[in-house]
């Protein structure tokens, strides 16, 4: 097996430590994740996590945003997918049903962003920007799928994105 090039060796770090640092954060929580597990956990020094990321923020917002990223993809794919209007739509509520109110995901969401909106303005910015970022993503899927089937939505897209 041929030797890792330095990139590809820091982005398999880099790899490692996210997927332990979700694993550890949909698990016991904001809170109860330090670096020092994540590293630990990824068979790393907690430099190896530092020169990564900068702050247990960053590492968190990193891993929230690869989820959110997931479910996005995730709801293209049904919406967007082979198969009949009655297929797609099993796909959705598939993905609706195994991720909505997932208690990891939905706690870490929550705890983050308490945390964020009490310790530091510009956090809370960030977080704030990326749930806005989230919503429309989520309004954007729901109207072209309106406009696809030519049926108009229930309520208008902003209080949909909202219960959702």
């Amino acid at each position: 097996m041929a030797r890792l090039t330095r990139a590809e060796s820091q982005a398999r770090t880099r790899e490692l430590l996210l997927a332990t640092a979700r694993r550890l954060f949909l698990r016991d929580g904001y809170h109860a994740t330090s670096l020092e597990k994540v590293a630990e956990a990824a068979s790393f020094s907690k430099g190896a996590v530092y020169s990564n990321f900068g702050t247990k923020d960053e590492l968190c917002r990193t891993v929230i945003e690869a989820i959110r990223t997931e479910q996005v993809q995730a709801i293209m794919d049904a919406f967007l997918g082979e198969g009949s209007d009655e297929d797609r739509l099993a796909v959705f509520e598939a993905w609706a049903e195994h991720t909505i109110g997932d208690p990891g995901w939905t706690l870490l969401e929550a705890e983050f962003a308490i945390h964020a909106t009490r310790r530091d303005p510009a956090l809370r910015a960030e977080v704030a920007a990326s749930a806005r970022n989230w919503s429309e993503a989520l309004r954007l899927l729901l109207e072209e799928e309106a406009r696809r089937r030519d049926r108009p939505l229930p309520l208008p897209t902003p209080g949909l994105v909202l219960h959702s």
